[in-house]
């Protein structure tokens, strides 16, 4: 295959006036690289010294073919100007990689030249490497001569410094938690890469306690070590905006509003400028809010309250919703164009439950956590441990709070713990008190649904038939009819009937308690 050199004329160093060494006559002197064709690029105004250095080059290696390409520059230091002319002598070209390989000599042109010729290479414009050459260092050396391959999988130590800089970044996402669980750790691997590249909204869904607010902390301090944000994580929790004043704390308000001094304010999203605006439970945001958050977010410019001057803030978003907000948005309650913004990086964390592997990093990582803040090393004897570990585990324990249960735990366990060692009879003690704990907050929820609905006559109902009524009331109230909230009730057993009305099956449960659909759908 025939070896092909490009580049400029050094009008400079090749011309001789700096040093005897000429670095274009010197890339047909190296042993074990022979050039079959060099092509000389030069301006008009330097023709002598082109058609010069050819003949210096014929009479260096008269095998060689020399080529002068005529490429004028009004300013060889504009960028635009030089990058415009070698991309469009790169298109003209006509490479044949079957036949010929080819390389950009660097050393020689401006340092405009030089970066164009890098991104145009990058860029697979020009099929190349880059040829960096230098004056010989001592007598009796040669001129150095360096090929440089910008396919950086080829260098096994750049390659490796990358992927310990990709799982740094991982676990920097992670907490520090070695979590085994393969789905969480493929989820997190591609938040580290959305969260290196992209710009775009993040919305995190989960259930309570799934890590989410600590997950946007983590996802703000990657892209400041990434040079993506420079300002802080502004965190607003959207339950709390209730009322008037949302549009003022949200947005800012000008004093020409109310008349009273002292009632401006910049508002959450000009204090995010720059940085992240996490925005936690965003699904409880009101209609109005929604719609001028939607115009912030896309434009960066928004209406303080009371002004007749927009300003501006750009900031990265990340929302948090535990529901599912499609569900939200078929019924109203959450505007669709606000959720297709939101929803081009989505990630679900899993909730405990769903991660059995992650229970013994986290208890470490809890145990340590406690031993910092409470200034004394905490441990579990070994049945207590196995004990713990076991329950944490076990299917059958739901986690209704996932990890800000598991925390609550483990920093109670720590906090009772004499000298420093947590005991068997501890553990049952803890797990007892979860238990009784969830099974009256389930309990008080199904009471009050169902009171709510029946009044007085909830507690004629069976507790073995509260929990199944009021999981139907809670599906109904989420669906779009009776008959969808129907197929998903029956769905197992509808497959198995010859014939299904899954809505008027739904219709005779309901009417069993002195329901109907009007009243379960109207919550």
């Amino acid at each position: 295959m025939r070896n092909v050199v490009i580049g400029f004329l050094g009008t400079q160093l090749d011309a001789g006036k700096k040093r005897r060494w000429k670095p274009t006559v010197s890339l047909l002197t190296h042993p074990g690289f022979d050039v079959d064709r060099i092509e000389l690029l030069y301006d008009h105004n330097f023709s002598r010294l082109a058609h010069r250095v050819a003949d210096e080059l014929r009479e260096a290696s008269p095998d060689t073919e020399v080529l002068l390409q005529r490429l004028d520059l009004d300013d060889p230091w504009d960028f635009e100007e030089v990058y415009g002319k070698l991309f469009d002598f790169a298109r003209s070209y006509g490479f044949d990689e079957d036949r010929e390989r080819y390389h950009v000599h660097l050393t020689t042109g401006t340092h405009v030249a030089q970066i164009c010729w890098f991104l145009l290479t990058e860029s697979r414009h020009v099929p190349a490497k880059l040829l960096q050459s230098g004056p010989p260092r001592g007598l009796e050396q040669g001129s150095k001569l360096d090929i440089i391959n910008l396919d950086l999988s080829r260098y096994n130590a750049l390659q490796q410094r990358f992927d310990q800089l990709s799982r740094e970044y991982s676990d920097q996402l992670k907490g520090g938690i070695e979590t085994r669980n393969p789905a969480y750790n493929a989820l997190i691997d591609r938040i580290e890469l959305v969260a290196s590249k992209s710009d775009a909204p993040i919305l995190l869904l989960g259930e309570t306690g799934t890590g989410k607010t600590d997950l946007a902390a983590r996802i703000h301090n990657l892209k400041l070590d990434r040079r993506r944000v420079k300002g802080r994580m502004v965190h607003v929790n959207c339950a709390t905006l209730n009322g008037p004043d949302a549009m003022a704390m949200l947005f800012g308000q000008r004093r020409s509003h109310t008349g009273l001094a002292g009632s401006e304010r910049s508002g959450l999203l000009r204090e995010a400028d720059g940085g992240t605006l996490f925005l936690d439970e965003i699904d409880a945001l009101g209609m109005n809010e929604q719609a001028v958050l939607l115009h912030a977010i896309e434009t960066g410019r928004f209406y303080p309250v009371g002004s007749d001057y927009e300003v501006s803030s750009r900031f990265h978003v990340i929302a948090g919703a535990g529901v599912d907000l499609r569900t939200r948005a078929a019924e109203g309650r959450f505007r669709p164009d606000l959720l297709a913004r939101l929803t081009m990086w989505c990630f679900t964390l899993p909730p405990l439950r769903a991660r059995p592997e992650d229970v013994e990093p986290n208890l470490m990582f809890e145990l340590a956590r406690a031993e910092r803040e409470l200034g004394v090393q905490t441990g579990f004897n070994s049945d207590a441990r196995d004990h713990y570990l076991r329950f944490a585990r076990d299917p059958a324990t739901a986690w209704p709070g996932n990890f800000r249960d598991f925390s609550g735990s483990v920093r109670r366990l720590c906090t009772l713990a004499p000298r420093g060692r947590i005991t068997r009879a501890m553990v049952d003690q803890e797990i007892a008190a979860l238990q009784a704990d969830w099974a009256q907050a389930s309990r008080d929820d199904d009471t009050r649904l169902l009171s709510d609905l029946l009044g007085a006559a909830a507690q004629d109902i069976d507790p073995f038939d509260q929990v199944q009524l009021a999981q139907v009331v809670r599906v109904c109230a989420a669906s779009s009819s009776l008959s969808a909230a129907g197929r998903t009730l029956f769905s197992v057993s509808r497959t198995r009937r010859t014939s299904t009305n899954d809505g008027d099956r739904l219709r005779k449960y309901l009417a069993k308690f002195g329901l109907d659909w009007e009243q379960v759908s109207a919550l």
